[in-house]
């Protein structure tokens, strides 16, 4: 019982570090969106409707490089897609998309240097 105490209280002090991205999509165009999708190196996820003021999370590991691509249909049924920054295979950490006008999307990544 003192050695699994111990190794809890060893996890707890030296902390956890996850080798994925916590990506978090937020609508802020004022209605709703749909048929979204991320492609992000080696893969993609989305969801077929977003509503104006909503989140949508997500979590993945990046196994290969490359950028970010974003794409959806707005209200007025018009289709965007937006590159973004370039991520490398190894980084972790999170991933806001702030979707506020059509074709104005702000990437803010606080990811680890690439290892």
């Amino acid at each position: 019982m003192r050695t699994f105490a111990a190794i809890a209280a060893l996890l707890l002090l030296t902390g956890c570090t996850s080798p994925y991205v916590a990506a978090t999509i937020a609508n802020r165009t004022g209605g709703d969106i749909t048929v979204l999708q991320v492609d992000y190196p080696s893969a993609s996820f989305g969801t077929e409707k977003l509503a104006n003021d909503a989140d949508f999370h997500y979590r993945f590991k990046l196994q290969g490089s490359g950028p970010v691509k974003v794409s959806y249909t707005d209200a007025a049924h018009h289709d965007h897609s937006i590159t973004g920054p370039q991520m490398f295979e190894g980084q972790r950490g999170t991933l806001r998309i702030t979707i506020d006008l059509p074709d104005n999307v702000t990437f803010s990544p606080q990811l680890t240097p690439a290892q």
